[in-house]
């Protein structure tokens, strides 16, 4: 292992695979990262995905670069794994998502016409992904759609898939309806088991919904506890004035002045 290189500030991508190997080294390496697996990093890997997304959301473009690098020390941790493991190494997996890249771009890196819409490109796109499907031998309609993916997410996926073969309410009338229809069932469920399961019915509705009316839920969820966030913390302004907190005052206080703070936010 090269020191040099380790300790070079303009060390670049093969600095930090170098670094990561370091760590990893079964006798000079460090114990924490020595004893790590796919699954252990797996959950930090989802994290720092999101908190990408939420420097973006934020505009926090100061630190966007620093959550990047975390997200890429995450694709490195799990390649230098799998290097370990003689599975693939990250050239590997650089070299892979190139050639996936221009294989679905043949209107940039082939002989087809860029002279098309981006819906028609989408349509494409979702072509080229089946045929990728099928040599896996994924036939299924559903097949494919990541069991690890954000739950939310992932019913709108399995959604999307369903309709493209005629499986979707064709307005969202029918869809509020079955919301309506969901809610009551919620609302009648004998037990704690049947109400999760009414529940869990009720939000998969909701991703629908959203999916209808081109709305991210997650995004539009992540909005909702921004906003829940907002608010609370006006409340605990406005108590804190008065020498108080939340625990000292009681919902009918708290509810007054989180309309005060909604309609702030619409005056403003």
């Amino acid at each position: 292992m090269s020191e040099d290189l380790i300790f070079d500030p303009k060390g670049g991508m093969p600095r930090l695979l170098e670094i990561m190997a370091r760590l990893r080294d079964p006798e000079t390496g460090c114990p924490w990262d020595i004893e790590q697996d796919f699954a252990s990093i797996a959950p930090y890997t989802i994290e720092e995905a999101y908190e990408v997304a939420d420097a973006i959301e934020r505009k926090a473009w100061d630190e966007l670069k620093s959550e990047l690098g975390d997200l890429l020390l995450q694709s490195v941790y799990h390649t230098q794994m799998a290097t370990e493991a003689g599975m693939f190494t990250f050239d590997d997996v650089a070299n892979g998502i190139s050639d996936k890249m221009v294989a679905r771009h043949p209107h940039v890196f082939g002989d087809e016409t860029r002279d098309k819409s981006a819906e028609q490109q989408t349509r494409d796109w979702e072509k080229i992904k089946a045929a990728e499907r099928a040599e896996k031998q994924e036939t299924g309609v559903l097949d494919g759609v990541a069991m690890g993916l954000p739950a939310l997410m992932r019913a709108v996926k399995l959604q999307k898939r369903a309709a493209r073969v005629g499986f979707d309410w064709p307005t969202t009338d029918e869809v509020i309806d079955k919301i309506v229809e969901e809610a009551q069932e919620l609302r009648e469920a004998a037990d704690a088991e049947h109400a999760k399961e009414e529940f869990g019915d009720l939000l998969f509705v909701m991703a629908n919904l959203a999916r209808h009316m081109d709305i991210d839920p997650e995004e539009a969820l992540r909005a909702a506890n921004a906003k829940f966030m907002r608010r609370f913390r006006f409340i605990e302004a406005a108590l804190a004035i008065q020498g108080r907190s939340p625990q000292d005052s009681d919902l009918a206080e708290m509810d007054a002045l989180w309309d005060t703070a909604k309609a702030a936010e619409r005056a403003g």
